[in-house]
């Protein structure tokens, strides 16, 4: 093996696989029961965070960089002048293997330009994951990006040997992908979606009856969206992830801000800023539409395309619907304590469960630990304190504003400075 080689072949396909984001591993159950390398149950990749509090790290590269496509988006495409790279398959395998033994990962990721044809990549990275499970016994986290226009029969191949698939949807709408990527079709997209959750459907009923059935893609499937390459508003951005999250039952949706590469009257010019507060509130968005039981239409519709800058979408939803304000934390419901701006699950929890014993004031909220420095505003207990009193909604946001700090507050600290 020529060391200088593969090192060479890692930092160009590290590098490459550096603008896909959706790399979450939650879901996947894969255990190791003594008689293999790794164990993928109840953890996160890509450096999340599980459930009881630890971080976790993939391998995540591209098998390949060489792609016949010529997206206008893409650091990959065919006419853009960089270094090409391909790993070999076994190349890929003693990757993963040599890393894990050394501690440095604890899964896969492995994605690919498209070489050849959709099919022939396809194989190549399901390759890959058999080799891995079948001959090292590797019991680890394996995410696969599905190839579009990849068979129906790859794609349940596929799901044999993987944790998760995923297909990039990648430009939120079918006028901006064939702007950005004409030679592509929408439904190259969307046929490997409906393969893999057809396939996730039908396990789940066989192994009703059949306890044996072998497991298909255990964290099931997702997708991600690059924002801001195209003129898409919030709402055609949200709608489009409300439908996939509808229709092909995706566990995560994700939200990459375009970074420009390359000089394209179609895109926004090298060096403009990556939009990552908008980003940040698509973030926002797609939590209370999962968790919270928004709707789409409740947050982001045609009076109100895009998402505020310099507030969160649940406390400008509450700013615009005072008229569902206060609420009285005592009586309320679980849907309507889950609308309180600054009001978390665990706070909704925390209160329905506290109220059961007796009436709730603000010292008892204080004790449960909720922080209140929003929630404030919209709500009522068992008090005559009441912090809105005769304040309206502008008022209330210059007041939760100057009183607030985040990653993002530079970039809006104009909106701030109405309220000095």
């Amino acid at each position: 093996m020529n060391f200088e080689r593969i090192k060479e072949k890692l930092n160009i396909l590290a590098d490459a696989a550096k603008y896909d984001v959706s790399c979450s591993s939650s879901g996947s159950d894969r255990k190791n029961k003594g008689k293999g390398l790794g164990d993928a149950s109840k953890m996160g990749i890509c450096h999340s965070y599980t459930e009881d509090g630890r971080c976790v790290s993939l391998l995540k590269i591209l098998l390949t960089n060489h792609c016949i496509f010529d997206c206008a988006y893409c650091v990959t495409r065919k006419s853009n002048d960089v270094k090409r790279a391909a790993f070999k398959i076994q190349e890929v395998v003693d990757l993963t293997m040599n890393f894990y033994r050394r501690n440095y990962i604890e899964g896969l990721f492995l994605s690919s330009g498209i070489f050849k044809s959709p099919d022939y990549t396809m194989e190549r990275l399901i390759a890959v994951a058999k080799k891995l499970r079948e001959e090292e016994n590797f019991n680890g986290y394996i995410h696969l990006k599905s190839i579009p226009g990849a068979s129906d029969e790859l794609m349940y191949e596929a799901g044999l040997y993987a944790d998760r698939l995923s297909v990039n949807i990648e430009v939120p709408t079918v006028s901006g992908l064939k702007l950005l990527a004409p030679d592509k079709k929408h439904e190259d997209f969307t046929k490997p979606m409906l393969k893999v959750k057809n396939e996730l459907i039908r396990y789940k009923n066989e192994r009703k009856i059949i306890k044996s059935t072998p497991k298909y893609a255990p964290a099931g499937q997702s997708t991600q969206m690059i924002i801001g390459a195209t003129g898409e508003t919030d709402k055609d951005i949200m709608f489009s992830a409300a439908h996939y999250y509808k229709k092909y039952h995706m566990k995560r949706v994700y939200y990459s801000g375009y970074v420009p590469v390359a000089e394209d009257n179609r895109l926004p010019a090298i060096g403009s800023q990556v939009p990552m507060l908008r980003e940040n509130r698509l973030y926002q968005t797609d939590w209370l539409l999962r968790f919270y039981g928004f709707a789409v239409n409740e947050i982001v519709n045609d009076t109100h395309p895009n998402l505020d800058v310099d507030v969160d979408p649940k406390l400008s939803w509450a700013l615009r619907n005072m008229e569902h304000f206060p609420v009285d934390i005592n009586k309320a419901d679980k849907r309507m304590l889950a609308r309180v701006p600054g009001l978390g699950m665990r706070s909704v929890h925390k209160i329905i469960n506290a109220r059961k014993f007796r009436k709730l004031n603000w010292d008892h909220l204080k004790k449960i630990g909720l922080a209140l420095n929003r929630a404030k505003y919209f709500m009522v207990c068992d008090s005559r304190n009441w912090e809105r009193k005769d304040l309206d909604a502008e008022k209330i946001k210059g007041l939760i504003l100057q009183n607030s700090s985040g990653k993002f507050r530079n970039q809006y600290s104009t909106q701030l400075a109405l309220f000095n």
